[in-house]
């Protein structure tokens, strides 16, 4: 995988993005900034394939070589010339050097509006990404020039490919940072980016169709591609049911040069991919819903293994995204804990019908915190249709692999944590060795157990990794119990003479203020 660019001014571009404090609100900060660098982004992509035009025309070597310069001119401004490579057309209005020339112009924000609205003329695959706000909102002309001079420093121009990852870089860090900063909102947007990449890792995407029913900002898909080593052998596809959400997500992918078909439209009561088989299907859904449509799932609904319950969504996503896999795909999916266990009729019947019929592949019980729309802990499932040995894996379809992570990651905020590269890799391995070759799990107590299908079914079907794993072994120093016990007896009598030596202390201090 190619070193990514190292950004090392994150910090000051979220505080200098974040002057528009008390103009608007933070919570619509995102819905500025990051068309902003989008913008930048295009216009960079469009300068770079420009550039190369201008080489191409004057080469006499080349198939388009114009000796005269008005047909240069004419082929550098064909739109047609940049569409061939994937490129957008930037009209000059909505150029970079354009916005950058006129950001202390008292209409700027018009301006803006205005070069939004030429590039979703001249590239309808952008309709609707690019909302024409600046107008309406409260934000003041020093504001928005500010933004812009951010977004015109050296480190962003289109020098080569690597301004171009600059900003990708630079729009998932502010999507996070944007995330952390709206907490329970923030989560419905975004996922955090250990538990993509644990998802992705445990899945290990390399070729084929993948699918976000729950897509977000498109980080799921990101990360996907940067884990596969062959470049655009995935196909990506996702659908979000907020409109806002879906801009921001579609912008993201673009920067990061993937081409994913992500359409508009709630999952599961209008499915956009109704007949698409996925080789993988990856998501973090928002879990918990009540009231979220159940009365509008038709009895036959092919999706269904089972009945649904208008109390929960969790199981009918469960058996969306089932119902998306083709006869060797695998889907892992966040989920709240509750699904484990939980005794409703309804759901319950459907974990059953998945425990029976061998499609539980793994559950991971992940650490408290890792979340920024809830501090409870989740967990991690994972379905799949390869467990009878198709595709290369192992025949496993008696087993379930549990693991219980609930001790792993670590604080990196006072409210949240993240797993670490290490310990992802070390979940990521257990579950691939299950997967490949089960001489090489290591099971260990207190984290890693494979159990069966009987031992499940024993439990009530309950899929807590705890229930199986056991108790940590306790590391055996080698000191006998007795010289053990006796050291704690002499620390304990140290103790409590030190309790009775500060109590006296106390009440004569307590004397002297009498």
């Amino acid at each position: 995988m190619p070193a990514k660019a190292d950004i090392d001014f994150q910090k000051d571009l979220f505080d200098a993005a974040t002057k528009m404090r008390g103009s608007i609100a933070p919570a619509d900060y995102k819905h500025y900034v990051l068309p902003l660098i989008f913008l930048r982004y295009l216009s960079n992509s469009y300068e770079l394939k420009k550039d190369e035009l201008h080489e191409t025309v004057n080469d006499p070597n080349s198939g388009w070589y114009a000796p005269d310069k008005d047909t240069q001119q004419m082929l550098i401004e064909d739109r047609d010339m940049y569409q061939a490579e994937n490129v957008f057309f930037v009209p000059e209005e909505a150029r970079w050097s354009t916005i950058r020339d006129n950001a202390k112009q008292p209409n700027i924000k018009e301006i803006l509006d205005h070069a939004m609205q030429r590039l979703e003329e001249e590239n309808p695959e952008l309709e609707g990404m690019l909302p024409q706000t600046f107008q309406g909102s409260n934000l003041s002309t020093d504001n928005v020039s500010g933004l812009i001079e951010i977004f015109s420093r050296d480190v962003f121009r289109a020098d080569d490919e690597h301004s171009v990852d600059v900003l990708g870089r630079t729009y998932e860090y502010f999507i996070s940072e944007f995330a952390s900063t709206e907490g329970n909102r923030g989560g419905e947007f975004y996922t955090p980016y250990s538990v993509v990449s644990l998802l992705v890792s445990m899945l290990e995407p390399q070729e084929g169709q993948v699918l976000d029913p729950a897509c977000g900002s498109g980080g799921m898909f990101i990360q996907s591609e940067n884990y596969t080593s062959r470049k655009s052998a995935l196909s990506f596809h996702g659908q979000e049911n907020v409109m806002t959400t879906g801009r921001l997500g579609k912008m993201n992918i673009l920067l990061h040069g993937i081409n994913a078909d992500m359409r508009m439209g709630n999952s599961l009561l209008d499915d956009q991919f109704a007949d698409l088989k996925a080789d993988y299907v990856i998501a973090n859904p928002p879990f918990n819903q009540s009231d979220w449509g159940a009365d509008r799932i038709s009895n036959d609904d092919p999706r269904l293994v089972g009945t649904v319950t208008n109390s929960n969504a969790n199981y009918m996503w469960m058996q969306h995204f089932f119902s998306h896999l083709n006869e060797s795909g695998t889907a892992g999916f966040v989920m709240a804990n509750g699904a484990m266990t939980t005794n409703l009729r309804e759901e319950k019947t459907v974990r059953e019908w998945y425990v029976d019929n061998g499609y539980i592949d793994c559950i991971v019980a992940l650490p408290e915190k890792l979340f920024l729309s809830t501090g409870i802990p989740v967990c991690l499932f994972f379905l799949s249709k390869n467990r009878d040995g198709k595709a290369g894996y192992r025949q496993r379809d008696n087993e379930i692999l549990f693991i219980d992570a609930r001790q792993k990651g670590s604080l990196v905020s006072r409210r949240q944590k993240a797993l670490s590269t290490e310990e992802i890799e070390e979940i990521a391995n257990v579950y691939h060795n299950f997967k490949y070759d089960a001489d090489e799990v290591e099971e260990t107590p207190g984290f890693s157990k494979i159990a069966t299908l009987d031992e499940v079914k024993e439990n009530d079907y309950k899929l807590t990794p705890g229930i199986y794993v056991g108790v940590e072994e306790e590391e055996d120093d080698g000191t006998p119990f007795e010289e053990k016990m006796e050291g704690l007896r002499t620390q304990l009598l140290e103790q409590f003479e030190e309790s009775n030596r500060l109590q006296e202390k106390i009440k004569k201090d307590l004397e002297g203020l009498l």
